[in-house]
């Protein structure tokens, strides 16, 4: 059951990613027409990444326990020190980052300029967290397997 809950949590990461990619693009060409669009896919950039939170958050209260000390123990006990502990603290921005994102693009993105470089900005930031994000879990989950393969 611990493999599904992290895959859910990485399904739903790369959610908020591609959804937050998809308005940075249209953004980029605001229009009356694809404003809906901006505004909806800000939502679901942010439904996706509190559920990757929820998800993430539950998985790692309940199991990460125990892969911890496999990383420890293992050859890359940095994969917890620097990989783990950098998610833990900037997940927390990505999170408010994506909260803020559909109040941010129920602007007239069209017509203000302004309110336009601000949803550029909030989406360019979430796109390079969760790259960051999604890095670091990489590192993380190699850091389990070395550690195992270590045994």
């Amino acid at each position: 059951m611990s493999e599904v809950i992290l895959m859910v949590h990485v399904l739903f990461g790369v959610g908020c990613l591609l959804a937050t990619l998809w308005v940075l693009v249209d953004t980029l060409n605001a229009s009356p027409k694809n404003l809906a669009r901006i505004h909806a896919f800000s939502k679901v950039a942010a439904a996706c990444m509190w559920v990757a939170f929820v998800v993430g958050g539950y998985w790692y209260v309940t199991f990460y326990k125990a892969d911890k000390a496999v990383i420890l123990k293992g050859p890359w006990p940095f994969a917890h020190n620097f990989f783990m502990e950098t998610k833990e603290h900037l997940v927390i921005l990505l999170l408010l980052l994506a909260t803020y994102l559909p109040i941010a693009a129920a602007a007239n993105l069209a017509a203000s300029r302004d309110a336009r470089r601000v949803v550029l900005a909030v989406a360019a930031l979430m796109i390079g967290l969760a790259l960051t994000a999604e890095g670091d879990g990489a590192i993380i989950a190699m850091g389990v397997k070395m550690g195992l393969l270590a045994r």
